[in-house]
């Protein structure tokens, strides 16, 4: 059976990861960039070249791609994926979250159903070994129990970051929803549950430390606390009857049996996530197979969303509501 050619859009570091894994899984595609000084980085680092045209005189040169992986930054997440839509494109892999506010994916989860399509939001630690091992004792042990996670921030390195206007004031959903998605993916969504926020930072006003807790609607007590002003790490604490499971770092996997207070390291089989980013040879190719049970949707997200500005601190008047 013929492959059919997927577009791979940006042409930045993110993109570049994704390159590596389809020439590993010999899929063949066609990158879309814009400027040439990433094109050449790109051509450097995968040896494949760019089409450099953009998006817009690329699809107006070419047929829409039957399926797309778009790779660009935040800011432009909506606007690629919603020209993709209206030229044809009815399935795509889309850089997390989605968009830079609850506005921009709501209006492309409207316009994605609207045209029939597919679109699947790119959150690869759900596919990394750690989580899969992770998932097998969560089943083996009867389900979760509760869990606790922390998503702090190192402030004083997003700081000094060039990113494009919006981004950094939306931190939280643009780079700490890897912890949280993958928190709710594991446990269930919140279904009854309070935050609270305080603090603040110049580059992201709305807070800068957050805690929160409730029940998941599996049932699943949950707590979280990570504050950006002090020290701290991402991490992911799942418990089960049998033993408390360790994500920290998140490539990787400890445990402590009930009744020990020894930490052990589980081994894994982790051979992609060592020579690829870490989940993205698994989530790569779970979409090419079009299979869609362990991604979240971008239904899915709009959900999400809303429940991330909740626990952010984004108010009214700024595009979240």
């Amino acid at each position: 059976m013929t492959k059919m050619t997927v577009w791979l859009i940006g042409a930045g570091p993110m993109a570049q990861e994704y390159a590596h894994v389809l020439i590993a899984l010999d899929h063949p595609f066609q990158v879309i960039g814009r400027g040439e000084a990433s094109a050449a980085a790109f051509q450097q680092a995968t040896k494949v070249s760019v089409c450099t045209s953009g998006l817009e005189q690329a699809l107006s040169q070419k047929e829409a791609p039957e399926q797309a992986i778009v790779a660009v930054g935040v800011e432009q997440l909506t606007t690629v994926a919603s020209a993709l839509i209206h030229a044809g494109t009815r399935r795509i892999l889309l850089e997390k979250p989605g968009g830079i506010d609850l506005n921009d994916i709501v209006q492309l989860n409207n316009l994605a159903e609207e045209y029939n399509a597919e679109v699947l939001i790119a959150y690869n630690r759900r596919f990394y070994a750690s989580v899969l091992k992770a998932r097998e004792y969560i089943e083996q042990d009867g389900g979760l129990l509760s869990t606790q996670f922390e998503f702090t921030e190192w402030a004083h390195r997003i700081a000094p970051l060039a990113k494009a206007p919006g981004v950094k004031e939306r931190w939280f959903l643009a780079n700490s929803t890897h912890v949280i998605d993958l928190a709710f993916y594991l446990s269930g969504q919140p279904r009854d549950w309070q935050a609270w926020h305080a603090g603040t930072l110049d580059w992201h006003p709305a807070a800068a430390r957050f805690c929160g807790a409730g029940v998941t609607e599996r049932g699943v007590l949950f707590a979280y606390l990570a504050d950006w002003q002090s020290a701290g790490r991402w991490g992911l604490e799942l418990l089960t009857q049998k033993r408390r499971l360790i994500l920290r770092p998140m490539e990787q996997l400890q445990a402590t049996r009930l009744g020990s207070v020894k930490v052990e390291t589980i081994a894994l089989d982790d051979v992609f996530d060592q020579k690829f980013k870490p989940g993205l040879y698994r989530q790569v190719q779970t979409f090419l197979k079009k299979e869609n049970t362990d991604f979240c949707t971008l239904s899915d997200q709009v959900k999400n969303v809303a429940l991330y500005c909740e626990m952010a601190g984004y108010f009214a008047g700024a595009g979240d509501r």
